[in-house]
């Protein structure tokens, strides 16, 4: 069994107000949970706590059945010189494939996130669409208990985007966590539930010169930590593709 169970959780870096607070989850795999808010809530934060690199100011994270945490940032970090088929195989030759028996697993993990065309190109001639996707193909041929991706779609036009979608559910029913900080509300309506922390912000006195509309923005329609999934799911997760059983 894999699950991420947080409670009570609270963040503030010195000098700064709190980011967020009072915040309770339960993260299980089989679903893709969106973690949206206004810039500056702490998405990228609470990543950074589920993964166990930051101690939360309070509250406790605790982690079940998870032996491989996964991370894919926003602005993609690759080897210049090597090709894009080099950075999806050498997961692959790390679980101990052979490079005969991982190279066509790789193309065929990179064919889902449209990346064929560039499987011989070297990473520093990828556009930035190109290189985010490829991070992403690299994610999944790793093979992780809990993937945490940080904008997945900011470099992305919307049909390659919704391709993106499609490709991330399909890991998440692969029993895989899945938990997608965004921006981007074509992303937010795929997932399957939303956490906005804008609803665990307080104001403090350090926020008394600020707007009402600058503190607290419209409220995104979303479900509870608790709740039930998205009645208007979309079909981009978990329909297009069905959980397979290869090295995702």
């Amino acid at each position: 069994m894999k699950q991420v169970i947080g409670q009570g959780l609270a963040h503030q870096f010195p000098g700064t107000r709190m980011l967020f607070t009072g915040l309770d989850l339960t993260l299980d795999p089989g679903e893709v949970v969106a973690v949206v808010g206004p810039s500056g809530s702490g998405k990228s934060t609470l990543l950074s706590i589920l993964a166990g690199w930051l101690s939360p100011t309070a509250g406790t994270v605790t982690t079940t059945g998870i032996g491989h945490t996964g991370w894919v940032f926003q602005n993609p970090v690759g080897v210049p010189a090597r090709t894009a088929v080099d950075h999806v195989v050498l997961p692959l030759l790390a679980k101990g494939w052979s490079r005969r028996l991982a190279v066509p697993e790789a193309l065929a993990i990179m064919g889902k996130f449209m990346l064929d065309g560039v499987a011989k190109r070297q990473f520093r001639d990828l556009s930035g669409g190109e290189a985010q996707r490829l991070m992403l193909a690299r994610a999944e041929a790793t093979g992780n208990d809990l993937l945490l991706v940080d904008e997945p779609t900011a470099q992305l036009d919307m049909a390659t985007a919704a391709t993106v979608s499609q490709v991330l559910g399909s890991i998440a029913q692969d029993d895989v966590i899945v938990v997608v900080a965004t921006h981007d509300p074509h992303t937010r309506d795929a997932c399957t539930r939303i956490i906005d922390l804008a609803d665990y912000q307080t104001c403090d006195e350090t926020d008394t010169n600020k707007s009402p509309a600058a503190e607290t923005p419209p409220s995104l329609p979303v479900t509870g930590t608790t709740g039930p999934k998205n009645p208007a799911r979309s079909p981009a997760f978990g329909a297009a593709y069905p959980p397979s059983g290869d090295a995702s």
